[in-house]
């Protein structure tokens, strides 16, 4: 049984969406301020953490980056804040998925799923060998990364496109393709996504971020990895 964190300052929102989860099989915790959320997170190991911006006590950005500290469990932004400089925002500090309220519950059910899937993927083993690029060192059997001997923390986003692109050296990944493979299918046009993240990759890995060597863009078309 997975755990979801539920974190929204809606009371009436939290207990819909804690009876509608229980229904469908899933362990519910729930916080209604971003310090009970930290709590359970840090305590209860949630498998995927859904978590609204707007929260009393600490901006619900500020609680992505704290957890995204120690952990790399999926974060789903529920939220009522539509712009794309918010979205950004979210996933910048680590958000793996943005929902924007009013919504469905079979859209969040599908969004909980992906993460699910991603989890799956990563507990499960997939075999790959061990890469050196130079600047890093990727052991995708363990799903370890190092840099200059110090291990380097990714979210499950982006460790999702970094095999994509590892697995398909030199290899043109498009854009679409991208998208469907990890977001999977409407996200054609979030192309702003693959951005953030590709930006945060390269600060991550690249020793020169402003000049990649290894995780490169096509202009207009997608990106490939050369190792």
């Amino acid at each position: 049984m997975r755990t979801v964190l539920i974190v929204d300052d809606e009371p009436q929102l939290l207990r819909a969406l804690q009876v509608n989860l229980h229904a469908e099989g899933y362990r519910v915790l729930t916080a209604l301020d971003g310090a009970t959320a930290l709590a359970h997170a840090e305590t209860a190991h949630p498998d995927v953490i859904v978590l609204d911006l707007g929260l009393p006590d600490i901006n619900g950005v500020d609680v992505i980056t704290r957890i995204r500290r120690t952990s790399g469990t999926p974060i789903i932004v529920l939220s009522a804040r539509h712009g794309s400089v918010e979205k950004v925002r979210a996933l910048d500090a680590g958000a793996d998925d943005y929902v924007t309220k009013p919504f469905g519950l079979d859209e969040l059910l599908a969004r909980l799923r992906v993460a699910e899937r991603r989890l799956g993927a990563s507990d499960g083993g997939e075999q790959g060998p061990t890469i050196d690029v130079g600047d890093f060192e990727a052991d995708l059997t363990n799903r370890k990364i190092t840099r200059d001997g110090a291990a380097v923390r990714l979210t499950p986003r982006e460790w999702a496109i970094l095999l994509l692109l590892m697995r398909n050296p030199g290899r043109l990944i498009t854009q679409q393709q991208m998208l469907a493979k990890i977001w999977g299918p409407g996200y054609d046009n979030e192309t702003h996504y693959l951005r953030v993240y590709m930006g945060q990759l390269r600060r991550k890995l690249e020793a020169d971020p402003a000049r990649p060597r290894h995780l490169l863009t096509e202009a207009g078309m997608g990106y490939r990895f050369e190792p």
